[in-house]
């Protein structure tokens, strides 16, 4: 094909590309709710780790539509990856040989179970250990002093709130309890409903809690924080931005036996030569784990260290299972096969 033709079939790629994502990312808006709330997870249990509220902040009025829309748009390009990859093969495989297909046959399977391992990697083990350093080492690097003085003659503490683990079903309006689960202070509020506004009889049942049915009874928290001077309190958009950066820099750190193929099948480097070299993968593991790694505590980034230097390693068995020789064959087929797009 000339440059014309190469040109319409990249753009006719490209508009099925769109097109097979729409529907996903209307499955994606209709469960990115339940998306971000898995997002959330990792940085809800470090915080109730340490005894904090789960809830995080919104500070822009266009911050939790934006992250909600984020959340669906970057699940819809997961999803649809696999159709993306196959119209970019359907533009890139008409150029090439036989012999040169079946290195991709090898590489795309490769990269995307490295990709899949990746991410569960960050995850399950070092996003949600970071997490916990990073919000120990914010509450306690200023702690804060707390004065403690007798009781004015005559003055009496109240009652002491109940401690409960879960909220009680049928809460009364102006009941107040301290959820263990939230690490909150709970208050029952009277939201009186139009219907029930409308008879004095009925607002009167909302506010006494004898209503409850009519909607006019809502529980609001107070979250409780440890006594610091530097409060944990995280937005819900820089949440976003350093759990989708990194799971960006882990799917690329374990390419690792990719790249390694691919240098060892253009001939730059052997499996002889990389074995001399461990040491220095040891390091440079090292070197990038604590680059990727979000909390510098030293758990952590072996974490990130010991899977690295392992995708070294599998790298070279790779390179000695599967040398450039062994895929091209002994008489490539330089005539190509003549696929369309």
């Amino acid at each position: 094909m000339g440059l014309g033709e190469h040109l319409e079939d990249l753009r006719r790629r490209l508009i099925y590309m769109v097109l097979g994502l729409l529907p996903l990312a209307g499955v994606a808006l209709y469960f990115a709710s339940n998306l971000v709330d898995i997002i959330l997870a990792p940085l809800r249990h470090a915080l109730a780790h340490e005894g904090l509220s789960e809830q995080v902040q919104a500070t822009g009025p266009l911050e939790t539509f934006g992250g909600w829309f984020k959340v669906a748009l970057v699940a819809a390009c997961v999803a649809g990856a696999p159709w993306i990859i196959y119209q970019l093969w359907k533009f890139i495989a008409p150029g090439l040989y036989s012999h040169e297909k079946r290195f991709a046959y090898v590489l795309a399977p490769l990269s995307v179970v490295l990709t899949i391992v990746g991410m569960l990697v960050m995850y399950y083990i070092m996003l949600p250990m970071g997490l916990r350093w990073l919000v120990n080492f914010g509450t306690t690097l200023v702690p804060a002093t707390v004065a403690v003085a007798p009781l004015p003659e005559g003055m009496l503490l109240p009652t002491p709130l109940p401690i409960l683990a879960a909220d009680p079903p049928n809460p009364v309006v102006g009941q107040m309890w301290i959820n263990t689960q939230l690490h909150a202070i709970r208050v029952a509020l009277p939201v009186p409903s139009e219907v029930s506004a409308k008879s004095v009889v009925d607002l009167v049942a909302n506010i006494t809690g004898t209503n409850p049915a009519g909607g006019g009874i809502e529980v609001r928290s107070m979250p409780l924080t440890r006594p610091g001077v530097i409060s944990q309190q995280y937005r819900f958009k820089e949440y976003l931005d350093l759990f989708f950066g990194l799971t960006i820099a882990v799917s690329l750190a374990f390419q690792l036996p990719v790249v390694i193929l691919l240098l060892g099948w253009a001939g730059i480097v052997t499996p002889q030569w990389l074995s001399k070299y461990r040491r220095h993968a040891v390091v440079g593991a090292m070197i990038l784990g604590v680059i990727i790694n979000p909390a510098p505590d030293p758990v952590s980034m072996l974490m990130m260290v010991v899977p690295l230097y392992l995708l070294f390693e599998l790298g070279i068995v790779l390179l000695r299972i599967l040398p450039a020789s062994r895929l091209a064959g002994d008489k490539p087929d330089m005539a190509g096969d003549g696929g369309g797009p």
